[in-house]
């Protein structure tokens, strides 16, 4: 906000300019969208980004196959559900070749936000980061996913929502950063725009969190909900909700068997809790679309867009007042 010589004048000390703000600070804090190298590169990235809001390419058929193999999807999540994967993946194999821009990377890791284009359409991505938390919302998260969502809207670009959430990050924490406030700001967001979005389980939908992920509800989208075989859907995390809602009788268990009884419960209670919580059963119960193939979540997204048509027209006005400026 100022360079030596302001700071030196307002009696704040003297410094380097180096000192002041640097990218070691700048991108963790979210102030830096996308760090480059040369000047050169930040010429080439700066025309990425913009091509995204300039609109579709054109013909559109022309990059209908312009992806990766999609069946390479099948193995992005592991067979155990307690393995981590890598979200960034998912997205590079999903969207057209090459076409993946990642904005403030360094800021609220937890979720990705990402500008791609589908068939040559641009999409904005978000993804939650397994690898972090475990997939879980920490307050810079939901802040940086609440203004990208606003961005997107504001310049009619359709969303696509990954989801391996947990939930909302708890605990005292949590709460010191004003989880209240920043969390909240994802449903109020999500809930106001009027692009296409579409969601896409690949595992864990848990609680508050996962309904922020997929803007608010994961019933009754405008487009599609659907999950991959891997989907599991709980109220929270199932190993949470065993402990805390079969503590007595597994109180019982170890009193009774010691550690090993209480394991042997715990493991029942899990089994049946993660089969009544399977992708398949949601979809049976009206809560998802679909149940899918990861080999056809493309098909799924094109075939979406394509009965949502790009805006024909130039907006006269603009649809937002304005979008948070970070």
């Amino acid at each position: 906000m100022g360079g030596p010589a302001m700071i030196e004048g307002g009696g704040l000390g003297i410094f380097k300019p180096t000192d002041i703000g640097p990218l070691s600070v700048q991108v963790p804090n979210g102030v830096v969208d996308i760090v480059v190298e040369t000047e050169a590169e930040g010429v080439s990235v700066a025309k990425k980004y913009l091509s995204y809001f300039q609109g579709s390419l054109h013909p559109r058929a022309k990059y209908l196959d312009s992806c990766a193999d999609q069946h390479l999807l099948r193995a992005c999540v592991p067979e155990n559900r307690l393995r981590v994967y890598d979200m960034t993946k998912i997205i590079e194999l999903l969207a057209d070749t090459e076409s993946v821009l990642y904005i403030r990377q360094g800021y609220g890791i937890g979720i990705y936000t990402a500008l791609s284009r589908f068939a040559g359409r641009p999409v904005g991505i978000v993804a939650n980061n397994p690898k972090h938390l475990g997939g879980a919302i920490d307050g810079d998260a939901a802040l940086k996913a609440a203004r990208f969502i606003e961005l997107c809207d504001a310049n009619d670009i359709p969303l696509l929502n990954l989801v391996d959430c947990p939930g909302f990050m708890v605990g005292p924490e949590s709460e010191q950063d004003a989880a209240v406030r920043k969390f909240c700001r994802m449903f109020v967001v999500g809930a106001s725009v009027s692009v296409p979005s579409f969601t896409v389980v690949t595992r864990k939908a848990y609680g508050l969190g996962a309904q922020a992920m997929s803007g608010g509800t994961l019933m009754g989208h405008e487009n599609f909900s659907v999950s991959w075989p891997t989907g599991e859907f709980g109220g929270m995390g199932l190993e949470g909700a065993v402990k805390l809602g079969w503590s007595k009788e597994l109180a019982a268990a170890k009193a009774e068997g010691g550690a090993e009884g209480e394991k042997a419960l715990f493991d029942e209670k899990l089994a049946a809790s993660y089969e009544h919580g399977k992708a398949l059963n949601n979809t049976v119960a009206g809560e998802l679309d679909d149940t899918i193939d990861p080999a056809d979540t493309r098909a799924w997204i094109l075939m979406a867009l394509e009965s949502n048509p790009s805006p024909s027209k130039r907006r006269h006005a603009k649809k937002r007042p304005s979008v948070s400026t970070w």
